[in-house]
């Protein structure tokens, strides 16, 4: 199995950044392909950023 193939993230983490980024209910009603490639760029900037707030504590 390749590493792209498996999830790094949770699929209740994703859901919560989704909904703090204010697309949590369309996640909910259509799912991640629903969610627009910016939308998505940004749920791995505040993932990451999210990391590394918790490497630093």
């Amino acid at each position: 199995m390749s590493k792209r193939s498996q999830n790094t993230m949770s699929e209740g983490l994703k859901q919560q950044i989704a909904q703090e980024l204010g697309f949590g209910d369309t996640v909910r009603q259509e799912g991640f392909g629903a969610v627009s490639s910016r939308d998505c760029g940004n749920m791995v900037k505040m993932a990451i950023q999210m990391a590394e707030r918790n490497m630093l504590q």
